[in-house]
């Protein structure tokens, strides 16, 4: 499902900034702090729409891409659903584990 929306992204920029090149990747698996999850890379022959395009492209991640992240706490850990608490957890993943 995230890989098939990162693409429906990728195809919304190149409809909407033609001249405009995209890759975007985001990391799976155990992250540490300070990890770099999601990268964006953008070129274009004017800056401005590369500036676009990649504003444009990090917010549509944070709106329709489903990536839910487990965190680990010192009492416990914890899923924490997508970033706008808009997609449900896929049945049978718990919130919050003891």
């Amino acid at each position: 499902m995230a890989v098939k929306k990162l693409t429906e992204i990728g195809e919304e920029i190149k409809k909407q900034w033609p001249d405009a090149k995209i890759a975007i990747t985001h990391r799976v698996g155990r992250l540490e702090i300070m990890d770099i999850a999601v990268v964006i890379a953008v070129s274009s022959p004017h800056r401005k729409v590369a500036y676009e395009a990649n504003e444009y492209a990090i917010e549509r991640i944070k709106k329709i891409v489903p990536i839910w992240k487990k965190e680990f706490w010192e009492d416990g850990t914890e899923w924490i659903g997508d970033q706008l608490e808009n997609t449900p957890y896929p049945e049978g993943k718990p919130k919050k584990e003891e």
